[in-house]
């Protein structure tokens, strides 16, 4: 990667952009490596100037899960393109673009125009400068993309290179094969929960798994602590006369053949507690602030009690919008509301994910981790699994169209450079139409990548467990050896046209009246 033609520097919220000399700032570059040193800085702006190929298409990533809103668009100077950015000529078809490496210690995104691009380093503190008083923070390592045949070659090629300043995982690790498990959210929702449930799904997933020699997940998913839904920890306990014996729980499972996972929200307690962040928060006075040392003290906590519970996986959920107060789309460029910051201004809002993300993971030891609301780009390496969509529906299946099929087909090349991508659960229930689950089934399984379920027991026939369990043998084989890749997504953002090897496949993902702009 070339040097900036042009760098500028953003002190305070209401500083403008400017020189870094101006603003007491020194910004160097060092073979695509980018240094700062500062007192107090918000962002970098990094300027490239190279001309834009006409009629070019652009493609970039998400902060978190993406939500249905993944696909190439032509120029919009102001779309903003987290972590990494391609460029299509549709003239002579090369495909180029430029990326940060995973786990850097801002937020980074880019903008595209017809003069050049421009990596935007987002260096602040919740809504106000970090205070580095003279540090010297490493913030990002810039790679230049070139053409490696087609756009998704070159896309596929851009994650490998980003990923590859990885640590190695120790061994065994805790994912030594495909996942694949049950998860009733979408069809319980939380709703008449409790043990016999639960170990019916666990029976229906090694069920239909049939013997395989990988043994299937079975997930206790959000509602089983008491309070109800959503609303946080302590995570010590059982929901009384629900889940009297969560320990006894997961053992049930493994008795039954399946392994036993958890879901936890690290960063929302059910009562007000002094260690609480200060950033808009529907829930204010609850969510908890990791720059605390006793917030990740009590992470420990709860990770090492899963642990002796018997529990094998934990999802970990919900910390994106528990620091910044939002979801992925209306974080946008700002992340947050301005004015507030964390108990320790000193580090970057991006170094206190990481460090939260690098806790949990030490913590969680030998236990599969999955990230759901986690930032991919930060969690990767940090994390087994990685949810990379927004929720599917056992609903509404609008919502796994637009969030499962588009997600799968433009983060796909994450699958096992990042961690094992998790499109979201495939349902199986009354409310959604079979046939288009069944598609939805065969394209995960063949991708290899996580393959989760939600099977209402009042869903099932003889002819739909032959599918679910030919869709799960598959899955557990590890996909379709030749791999999958969308064909027409260039031009869909929910494409139907897949390659597999030299099989072309055709997936109808319409309703009869087509996609329900409701939905």
């Amino acid at each position: 990667m070339r040097e900036p033609s042009a760098v500028f520097v953003q002190a305070g919220p209401s500083d403008g952009l400017t020189a870094p000399s101006r603003a007491g700032a020194e910004v160097t570059w060092n073979d695509g490596t980018i240094e700062v040193t500062a007192t107090r800085i918000s962002r970098v702006a990094l300027r490239w100037s190279e001309k834009l190929p006409d009629g070019a298409l652009i493609l970039g990533d998400a902060w978190e899960r993406s939500y249905g809103d993944l696909q190439w668009r032509h120029q919009q100077p102001e779309r903003f393109l987290p972590w990494y950015f391609l460029v299509h000529d549709p003239r002579t078809g090369t495909t180029t673009g430029a990326g940060v490496d995973v786990q850097p210690n801002a937020f980074c995104s880019w903008t595209v125009d017809s003069d050049g691009f421009t990596l935007w380093l987002d260096l602040r503190n919740g809504g106000g400068p970090v205070r580095l008083d003279g540090r010297t923070l490493t913030a990002a390592v810039v790679r230049r993309f070139d053409d490696a045949g087609t756009p998704w070659q070159t896309l596929d090629a851009a994650v490998a290179s980003l990923s590859t300043r990885l640590p190695a995982r120790p061994e065994p690790a805790p994912v030594a094969g495909p996942v694949v498990g049950a998860n009733n959210w979408y069809y319980a929702y939380g709703e008449n929960f409790d043990e016999k449930a639960v170990l019916k799904d666990a029976s229906t997933i090694v069920e239909l798994a049939d013997g395989h020699p990988v043994r299937p997940f079975s997930v206790v998913d959000d509602g089983w602590y008491p309070g109800g839904v959503c609303s946080g920890g302590p995570w010590d306990r059982g929901t009384p006369g629900v889940f009297d014996d969560i320990a006894g729980t997961a053992a049930a499972i493994k008795a039954i053949g399946a392994r036993p996972g958890i879901w936890f929200r690290p960063l929302l307690v059910r009562e007000p507690s002094p260690l609480t962040s200060t950033a808009p928060h529907d829930k204010p006075g609850r969510a908890l602030d990791p720059t605390y040392p006793e917030v990740l003290d009590g992470l420990r906590v709860d990770l090492r009690r899963f642990k002796d519970w018997g529990f094998e996986l934990v999802k970990h959920d919900f910390s994106t919008y528990d620091v910044f107060g939002a979801f992925g789309p209306a974080m946008g460029s700002r992340l947050t509301r301005d004015g507030w910051q964390f108990h320790d201004p000193s580090r970057t809002t991006a170094e206190i994910v990481l460090g939260l993300y690098r806790e949990i993971r030490s913590a969680a030891d030998d236990l599969v981790l999955i990230g759901c609301n986690t930032v991919g780009h930060l969690a990767a390496g940090l994390v087994d699994v990685q949810r990379i969509g927004d929720d599917t529906s056992g609903r509404d299946w609008e919502r796994t169209r637009k969030m499962g099929v588009n997600t799968l087909a433009f983060r796909l090349p994450q699958h096992n450079r990042f961690f094992t991508v998790d499109a979201d659960c495939v349902p199986c229930t009354p409310q959604t139409p079979w046939e288009l689950n069944a598609r939805f089934l065969d394209l995960v399984a063949r991708s290899g990548t996580a393959l989760f379920l939600s099977i209402d027991p009042a869903a099932r026939t003889a002819e739909r467990d032959r599918v679910l369990r030919d869709g799960i043998r598959l899955a557990l084989d590890g996909g379709a050896p030749e791999g999958i890749e969308p064909t027409d997504w260039l031009t869909n953002t929910t494409p139907t046209a897949w390659r597999s090897g030299s099989e072309a496949i055709e997936y109808d993902w319409s309703q009869p009246w087509g996609a329900d702009p409701n939905g």
